[in-house]
């Protein structure tokens, strides 16, 4: 038996990087297999986003397409005051929708993983609780976008190429800030702080996990639309209105339902690597075994 044990280590680690993320991918989507409603936390988020955006970001976009036009021929022109005023409540009020309904899919996540049943209520009621620290969270998050953009808004090329480089450091410190915040009663500042301690103890070459998901993702929507455009093609092949828009619904839905697994998936990794480097078992339904092949310590 120990053999067997040592010889299934020994394959963890002789694993390929994609090997790994599809193995993680799995477990992932294991997990949402038993709780298929945590899809319904980042579909309540598009569509809290959408009716955002319809409402309140369009004056936002007009804004800065407006100061584009008008300063066109000016290649590092200052946004406006009142343009940044309004960027910043947009960036804060998307940030804070976003954010609620991870931590509300984080809090079901950490629920399932510890053998619980979680229900769309558990998660809600988990994240209504810690709506404090998520708004503050949200404000943090809110002027590091608006920061970033200046900067890339003064800086043209340079500053798409700084604002990158700043983007991924933020988003690898923040990585856990989500979990944290579904798990814990601390607020924004120590949230961004502990997500960055517990990184620091598992980050090895990349998040491998992380990473694993959005290429299987990738992939898997690319297949996707070329088969719906494949089915479209030959659907106005054959002049059918209603073929041809029922393929085009179908590959939508597709497209919408796929989306909201990978997302999904994000959160009950980011939930498992959390409680991972928090108490060194990533929970019920994931391989501890395989998370220490794919986060190599420093």
């Amino acid at each position: 038996m120990l053999k067997n044990a040592l010889q299934r280590s020994g394959n963890l680690k002789d694993m390929g990087k994609f090997e790994r993320s599809w193995a993680l991918m799995k477990s992932s989507a294991n997990i949402l297999r038993q709780d298929k409603e945590l899809m319904l936390f980042p579909l309540l988020a598009g569509i809290c986003s959408l009716i955002i955006i319809a409402t309140f970001g369009w004056p936002v976009f007009a804004s800065l397409r407006h100061h584009h036009t008008e300063f066109e021929g000016q290649r590092h022109a200052a946004l406006p005051p009142l343009v940044m005023l309004l960027a910043f409540v947009f960036y804060f009020v998307q940030y804070a929708i976003v954010i609620f309904f991870n931590t509300a899919l984080a809090s079901a996540a950490l629920i399932r993983l510890g053998g619980g049943n979680p229900t769309l209520g558990d998660g809600l009621r988990a994240a209504m609780g810690k709506l404090p620290s998520i708004l503050g969270y949200a404000l943090i998050s809110a002027t590091v976008g608006v920061i970033l953009r200046a900067v890339q808004e003064r800086l043209g090329l340079i500053g798409r190429i700084v604002v990158g480089m700043l983007g991924f450091g933020w988003s690898v410190a923040t990585f856990l800030v989500v979990p944290v915040l579904a798990a814990q009663d601390i607020g924004p500042v120590d949230a961004v702080k502990r997500s960055a301690s517990l990184l620091k103890g598992t980050w090895g070459e990349n998040v491998i996990g992380n990473a694993g998901i959005g290429v299987v993702g990738g992939v898997l929507t690319f297949c996707l639309v070329a088969v719906s455009l494949i089915l479209f093609g030959a659907a106005v092949s054959t002049q059918s209105v209603p073929l041809m828009v029922a393929v085009g619904v179908v590959g939508v839905v597709g497209l919408v339902a796929l989306s909201l697994f990978q997302t999904a998936m994000h959160g009950v990794y980011s939930a498992a690597l959390y409680r991972y480097a928090q108490e060194g078992d990533p929970g019920q339904g994931f391989d501890r075994a395989l998370l220490e092949s794919a986060f190599r310590p420093k």
